[in-house]
């Protein structure tokens, strides 16, 4: 099924509206910011891990040739990795304090450098939404869910990191925006590629799969792990298994078409 534009346009517009909460890191003091962090990150590694188990992968098995799947999902998990190590120099999730700890004020070359890997991770994000839209109205809303949550911690950290290097609010905020907007031309781009080639779109929800899994184990549960309280962790572990929950009840809300 072709993803129909408008939905797709909608969907990539207000993740990339979810950019502008950057400014809620400044605005917010040090302790209600990481109270907020603190359930968010929790959430949003469960609900990219729910994404990626309840929809994407299932979807991937049933459109892509069984010898080809897991080496395409392989290779989703590595191509985010990739991004995320080396080309995403600072990429954050609102800890814009322990950036300026371990690496002293970053430099403003350094700041465009993550603007750059921050548009090129928002049009990959943007082409995964498309592509899930393309399975199912189900599977597109729950990419969608997970991107935006995703990205909620991720432009705090991002808007802190050009502060930091000495750009004023204003600059910042605009920058971001405008990185953030690339999801927009990849939900566009991926839209306009599956219909011309119908044949790929199992080929990116598998890829889409493995970028997810990356994401919530590798880049979002470590995070997780770090807090050393009993009570707390069991806590995060809760608001996890809420963001996996809300993934898996949108097969009630949206039967597979």
């Amino acid at each position: 099924m072709i993803p129909q534009v408008g939905t797709v346009l909608l969907a990539t517009i207000t993740v990339a509206l979810f950019s502008l909460s950057g400014i809620l890191a400044l605005s917010m003091n040090e302790k209600t910011l990481h109270r907020l962090l603190f359930f968010l990150i929790a959430f949003s590694a469960g609900s990219i891990l729910g994404a990626s188990l309840f929809d994407l992968l299932p979807e991937a098995v049933e459109l892509v040739d069984e010898h080809e799947v897991f080496n395409i999902i392989a290779l989703g998990f590595i191509s985010f990795f990739f991004l995320e190590r080396f080309i995403y120099w600072y990429h954050g999730h609102g800890h814009s304090e322990d950036i300026e700890d371990k690496h002293g004020e970053p430099p403003e070359g350094f700041a465009y450098l993550n603007l750059i890997g921050d548009g090129i991770h928002n049009f990959i994000d943007g082409m995964v939404i498309a592509a899930s839209f393309s399975v199912s109205t189900e599977v597109g809303v729950a990419s969608t869910i997970a991107v935006i949550f995703h990205e909620l911690p991720q432009e705090m950290g991002d808007y802190g990191i050009l502060i930091y290097s000495g750009m004023n609010k204003t600059k910042a905020l605009i920058s971001n925006f405008l990185a953030a907007s690339t999801v927009i031309l990849g939900g566009l781009f991926a839209s306009v590629f599956l219909e011309t080639v119908e044949s790929l779109e199992g080929t990116l929800v598998a890829f889409s799969a493995g970028a997810f899994i990356y994401l919530s184990a590798s880049e979002l549960i470590p995070e997780l792990q770090k807090e050393r309280d009993f009570k707390r962790s069991l806590l995060q572990f809760a608001f996890f298994l809420l963001g996996m929950a809300v993934i898996y009840s949108l097969g009630f809300v949206f039967p597979h078409e």
